[in-house]
């Protein structure tokens, strides 16, 4: 089951990026967004076609990653998410006319180094572990506070890439509340479906709802390589951590395993740190 779970984190990857080049191609061509009119914002994005098919393609992506969640522990799902930006270097050059620089290249043997360690140390995964309330409480509570921040920082004065990069990484951190809320209803629902009536599912609502127009506001403002990576990083940092400290992901069984395990780890974050340089974008016409 988990070698099937990673099968579909690699599917979300590449979805999930195709989604992220059409939605920012349709931010561009969207009126500013507003965070105090966030229902007309958001239906001045839905108007824009590039938008729209993104957002049609983030919903599949979401779809593998949901399912990938339930067979795979969460930490797995998100390095081998987290080495899928290298993914977005064949879409962004072929079809929506971004270059990447060496930075960017230098990524994609760190994310396939990555990649490789973690393939061979792959842990048994423990459908029965289950996950800590207070964990989770905790978890979420920092995350949201940390977004929440970034929101705000990248939001007041909505100028030059670094407010941009913000709202890239408050995206991402939001993200990764929500799969964190998610994947914990993963654990619950089959056996109690009562459970989406509960807290859990709000928060990975209105977590979701957060990133949304933060990515989209963040787009508006920078170029689609940094401001994706930086997404990536936040979402998939703080779920590889919540993996862990909530759902008690294993690093490895014995300290040789737990090294190279977390070497995989690092590697494939660094990957996808590599990629918001300083490079502008040429854009497709």
């Amino acid at each position: 089951m988990t070698e099937l779970g990673i099968a579909l984190a690699l599917a979300c990857a590449a979805t999930a990026n195709v989604g992220m080049l059409c939605k920012h191609r349709g931010a561009r061509e969207t009126p500013e967004i507003r965070f105090r009119h966030p229902l007309r914002s958001g239906v001045a994005l839905f108007r824009s076609r590039w938008w729209a098919i993104g957002f049609a393609v983030a919903t599949l992506a979401w779809l593998f990653h949901i399912a990938a969640m339930a067979l795979a522990p969460l930490s797995t799902v998100q390095a081998v998410v987290a080495a899928g930006i290298v993914l977005l270097a064949y879409p962004a050059q072929r079809w929506f006319g971004h270059r990447l620089g060496r930075r960017e290249w230098a990524g994609l043997g760190l994310a396939a180094v990555g990649l490789g360690f973690l393939a061979v140390t792959l842990p048994a995964a423990d459908s029965d572990a289950g996950y800590s309330v207070t964990g989770l409480v905790a978890f979420e509570f920092a995350a949201i506070g940390a977004g929440v921040a970034l929101l705000v920082s990248g939001s007041v004065r909505q100028t030059g890439p670094g407010h941009a990069l913000a709202l890239g990484t408050a995206s991402g951190l939001l993200i990764g509340v929500s799969n964190v809320a998610i994947k914990a209803l993963t654990e619950i629902v089959p056996s109690d479906a009562l459970a989406l009536l509960g807290p859990w599912t709000l928060v990975a609502a209105l977590a979701g709802a957060g990133a949304f127009f933060a990515l989209a506001r963040g787009m508006q403002l920078g170029e689609a390589i940094p401001v994706i990576a930086t997404a990536s990083v936040g979402a998939n940092c703080s779920a590889i951590l919540g993996g862990v400290i909530v759902f008690g992901d294993p690093i490895g069984s014995d300290v040789i395993e737990g090294i190279a395990r977390g070497l995989a780890f690092i590697a494939v974050i660094a990957a996808a740190a590599l990629m918001p340089t300083p490079h502008r974008t040429a854009r497709a016409t």
